[in-house]
């Protein structure tokens, strides 16, 4: 059984998952604000407007001189957008002069994910959709906003982004955070529990039935393989997780394997002897 933290957790990520899915179902790079509204934009060139109030005066400071600085050395155009009950909608494309070597990070709370963003083209030819949606759901859901506070949000998934723009991009969202690790684990134990029941003997000359084990192989290598290992191995370079994992996956074959053998078995082996 998972800690109720931890299973709060992984709800969230699933939650934040489903989300992103559906956004990614109807997602586009262009931009979709309701209105315009110029009046709320400030005076004087900045990467931040923060209409929420949401980073402290040092935290603004700091990360308009961090996307100066990024954007003079790469030329990759990060802007922050943070809004509440106001927004200046399509004002802030003309203000910033988005185009496709922009990424615009909004923030905003009403929804059911704190952040969202409006990718320019160039930017999917290093980080797919899909990375995105996982951006979006690992740092925007209610929980990672819940315990880190949503300035930490924002800069934590800036940061990322940075991240994998100075190594050319990535294909997923670097990191393993526990919710998704436990999910990893739970999908590498119902493999290996799938290996276990498969493996019993049904006949005495057998002490493992590897016709069925391999018969059932597309199932349990999905599980263990493709959902257990795949999700770390393109995250992180900790062998930890993959140690337990695999502990998980060998531990659950002994489980179900002996009360498979114990069970089914020898009844079926019982009935064999009388037939």
């Amino acid at each position: 059984m998972f800690e109720p933290r931890a299973a709060q957790a992984l709800r969230g990520w699933l939650v934040g998952l489903a989300l992103g899915l559906v956004l990614l179902l109807g997602w586009g790079a262009a931009p979709a604000w309701a209105y315009d509204n110029p009046d709320l934009l400030p005076d004087h060139p900045t990467p931040v407007i923060d209409l929420a109030k949401i980073l402290t005066d040092n935290q603004r400071a700091a990360l308009e001189a961090e996307i100066d600085d990024f954007e003079a050395v790469s030329g990759w155009k990060l802007r922050v957008l943070t809004q509440y009950d106001r927004t200046p909608g399509l004002a802030v494309k003309d203000f910033w002069g988005l185009d496709e070597r922009s990424l615009l990070l909004i923030a905003d709370e009403r929804g059911g994910n704190l952040l969202n963003f409006n990718v320019g083209d160039a930017l999917f030819a290093l980080m797919p959709r899909t990375y995105w949606v996982e951006l979006q759901t690992r740092f925007g859901n209610q929980y990672y906003v819940r315990d880190h506070g949503q300035d930490a949000a924002i800069l934590d998934s800036l940061h990322t982004v940075k991240g994998c723009l100075e190594i050319g991009g990535c294909q997923v969202v670097p990191g393993l955070p526990q919710e998704q690790w436990l999910l990893t684990l739970a999908t590498s134990i119902l493999g290996g529990l799938i290996v276990g029941f498969a493996a019993y003997p049904r006949k005495p000359e057998h002490s493992v039935e590897w016709a069925w084990v391999l018969l059932l192989s597309p199932l349990w290598v999905i599980l263990f393989g493709v959902f257990g290992v795949a999700p770390i191995i393109t995250r992180t370079s900790d062998l930890l997780p993959l140690v337990r994992n695999g502990l998980g996956f060998v531990g659950a074959i002994a489980v179900a394997y002996l009360i498979a053998q114990n069970t089914i078995g020898k009844t079926r082996l019982k009935e064999g002897d009388q037939g």
